[in-house]
């Protein structure tokens, strides 16, 4: 087992893996700086070349490709400077498209266009913001579907050949392509669904023999899966996977950075109730400017089946200079339904002043009528608020 890990993360991940590690004996050191493999550390999580294969999204659609898993139908790869062949794409594939950057992430990099006159010009202004944000300027082409259901697989490997997934999770209700709420499992999918595309996840892990904790990212249509990105990291939404499954992914990851094998099969894996969880950001609620400042009064929710990620207390200086997200709460439940009410109770429990948070947008989520039936689109928020 490792002795010492170096916890190069902020906020609440930072505390739940502090916490793991204490619980292991495992001693931790906090930093605020990047570190790199070559520097002698064992690093938690994918080996250098997974992560960089899978960060680049053209890269990862080609290697999904090669595994026979379903991606979006879109340009084969890098879009080149050839005006004429790119329009010629686009009209193949079918408007609207997505103009997306090779390097995106976080919801940046990404933009629709609805006819052939906007093609060369998002393509240009996209290129640009690509360069700026991520340093790399590469972009490529997907179909815009129209109403899909952001479903995404959760993954654990060793590095050593072996890998399991444990279940799906359903992020539909997204803003500007963030996540706002998530919820495992995902309404609607079936044990015959989950357990196909599940296992094409766990042959891919398998094949290019991925170590740690991964999420295979999904648009799903009409029954259909497909491919947009792998992330190769621990997700903010892993909570709510391990309070349907048991596992503590952040475990798992630790032992597996040791170097054990992976102590599990797939029939080991078990999907028990169901759970949502709420991303808390310090934000305007009607206008979503971020608020900074500090936190006057933190007073968490309690109760059966709740769970609060989160650093902050009474006295905590919120930063200006990272994303707005402060904590999530969990609710889980023998049943969806069950989750939901107590989801509820706990949003009108929890209380924190001195700043503004998206807490009334939540709670006026959870007494919609199109959530609490299940299986909203991606675009379902966006146009909830506009309303």
């Amino acid at each position: 087992m490792l002795n010492k890990v170096v916890i190069a993360n902020r906020g609440e991940i930072a505390l739940r893996i502090l916490r793991a590690c204490k619980e292991m004996g495992i001693q931790t050191v906090a930093i605020h700086s990047e570190r790199v493999q070559q520097g002698g550390f064992i690093f938690v999580g994918p080996e250098p070349d997974t992560i960089r294969k899978m960060g680049d999204k053209v890269s990862a659609i080609a290697a999904m490709k090669q595994a026979k898993i379903p991606c979006v139908p879109g340009s084969e790869g890098e879009l080149g400077n050839n005006d004429a062949e790119n329009l010629k794409m686009a009209q193949k594939i079918g408007y609207p498209v997505l103009i997306k950057a090779s390097g995106g992430g976080g919801g940046r990099g990404i933009r629709v266009v609805h006819s052939e006159a906007a093609l060369l010009n998002a393509i240009a202004l996209t290129r640009s913001e690509a360069q700026a944000n991520f340093k790399n300027a590469s972009v490529y082409l997907e179909k815009f579907l129209t109403t899909p259901r952001h479903i995404e697989i959760q993954v654990l490997g060793d590095g050593q050949g072996h890998a399991i997934h444990l279940g799906e999770r359903d992020c539909s209700m997204q803003r500007r392509h963030q996540k706002v709420i998530e919820e495992a499992p995902a309404p609607g999918i079936t044990p015959k669904q989950r357990s196909h595309i599940g296992e094409l996840c766990v042959k891919a892990c398998r094949d290019m023999k991925y170590r740690g904790a991964g999420t295979f990212e999904f648009l799903y249509e009409d029954g259909h899966f497909y491919f947009i990105e792998m992330n190769t990291r621990i997700q903010v939404e892993h909570p709510i996977t391990e309070m349907i499954t048991g596992f503590d992914l952040v475990r798992e990851q630790l032992r597996i950075a040791s170097g054990e094998k992976l102590g599990y099969r797939q029939s080991d894996v078990h999907f028990r109730g169901h759970a949502i969880e709420c991303r808390i950001n310090a934000e305007d609620p009607e206008t979503f400017m971020p608020s900074p400042g500090a936190i006057t009064l933190y007073h968490p929710p309690g109760g059966p089946g709740i769970r609060v990620d989160t650093a902050i207390y009474t006295g905590y200086p919120v930063p200006p200079y990272y994303d707005s997200l402060i904590g999530k709460l969990i609710a889980y439940g023998e049943t969806r339904d069950i989750a939901l009410a107590r989801l509820r109770t706990a949003l009108d429990e929890i209380v924190i002043e001195g700043i503004k948070t998206n807490i009334p947008m939540h709670q006026r989520l959870l007494r919609d009528a199109n959530f609490i039936k299940g299986g909203t689109h991606i675009h379902y928020l966006e146009q909830h608020l506009a309303r």
